[in-house]
């Protein structure tokens, strides 16, 4: 009988891991998709500010119209994008006509002093803060999680149960790597 005692608490015990150890990989793999969510949450927030910004620019801006048709534009591929590689691309596509945008707003001393103008770009200045703190926590969620799938022993259970490892939000390009200067 002893050694059916022992048994049942080595299957026990087996068992008792294996709980554990998926229920923490669900988590992790949880902790993700809520990252991503914040991700979303601030780019749409960043995406809401944009239309305001170049309304408020457009009377202003008469003869740039390009570059508000880019914004635009850009604003829109972004929203469509899904997933981190291809939204980083979108994101940064954006980020780039934003900068357009803000070397064009500098040329117009009386848009620049626009009050709404301002707000909005300070506002957006913010976001932009909140996007970058938002893509680090979605990072350091994948990064947690992917470390648990390829670490021994979850990495068993990651495998059986058909885990698998998440994408980093990462820029590709060295030149996208510069945040959007805003210059008052």
């Amino acid at each position: 009988m002893p050694g059916g005692v022992i048994l049942l608490l080595i299957l026990g015990v087996i068992l008792l891991w294996l709980v554990v150890s998926y229920n923490g990989l669900v988590r992790m793999r949880l902790r993700v998709r809520e990252a991503w969510a914040a991700i979303d949450v601030q780019l749409k927030r960043r995406y809401d500010l944009i239309p305001n910004l170049v309304n408020t620019a457009k009377g202003y801006l008469k003869h740039e119209r390009e570059v508000l048709e880019n914004v635009t534009r850009a604003r829109q591929q972004a929203i469509a994008a899904s997933g981190p590689r291809e939204q980083a691309r979108a994101d940064n596509q954006l980020t780039q006509t934003l900068r357009s945008l803000f070397a064009v707003v500098e040329a117009y001393p009386d848009l620049k002093a626009n009050q709404t103008m301002a707000s909005l770009m300070e506002e957006l200045t913010s976001t932009e803060n909140k996007v970058g703190f938002s893509r680090q926590h979605y990072n350091d969620s994948v990064l947690a999680y992917n470390t648990a799938l390829q670490s021994f022993p979850t990495n068993i259970v990651g495998s059986v149960f058909s885990f698998q490892p998440s994408e980093f939000f990462q820029v590709e390009e060295a030149a996208e790597r510069r945040a959007v200067k805003v210059e008052f």
